[in-house]
């Protein structure tokens, strides 16, 4: 499911807002594409009080683990990760799915357990959308 860049801006700022309210963090240092690990410090813990806080803003219901298993589109788990490292089918669809992260972000081998390493506020924009998307239309 791909979205475009207005589709993305319609929801980046009020994102961009729960991720900066979420981190202690300015809304000027959330950029598109930081990585909210490297760039504004998140811990995994963060991520549950994130997706926590987008769904009460957008009124959506976003389940747990869900990036990553959409990550995996198409794939078998053992076509995307052999031992817990991303195969090169993986490293392929993951790359294709995040594409909003820099390229210079994958470097082999990526391990699953890094896969939130990558993740960036565009990232969560894409989920919102995503949720909205597969939420039944209210009137």
């Amino acid at each position: 499911m791909e979205f475009t860049q207005q589709d993305i801006d319609g929801v980046y700022p009020k994102v961009a807002e729960v991720i900066a309210d979420a981190l202690g963090v300015d809304v000027d240092e959330v950029k598109p594409n930081s990585s909210l690990i490297e760039d504004l410090d998140a811990e995994s813990i963060d991520f549950l009080d994130l997706v926590f806080r987008l769904e009460r803003a957008f009124k959506v219901k976003i389940p747990r683990g869900k990036i990553v298993e959409d990550a995996r589109g198409a794939l078998t788990e053992a076509e995307f990760e052999q031992k817990g490292v991303l195969t090169d089918k993986g490293l392929a669809q993951l790359k294709a799915f995040l594409s909003e992260v820099p390229a210079d972000r994958f470097k082999p081998p990526v391990k699953a357990a890094d896969i939130p390493r990558l993740f960036t506020p565009e990232t969560f924009a894409k989920v919102v959308l995503r949720a909205q998307k597969a939420a039944p239309a209210s009137a």
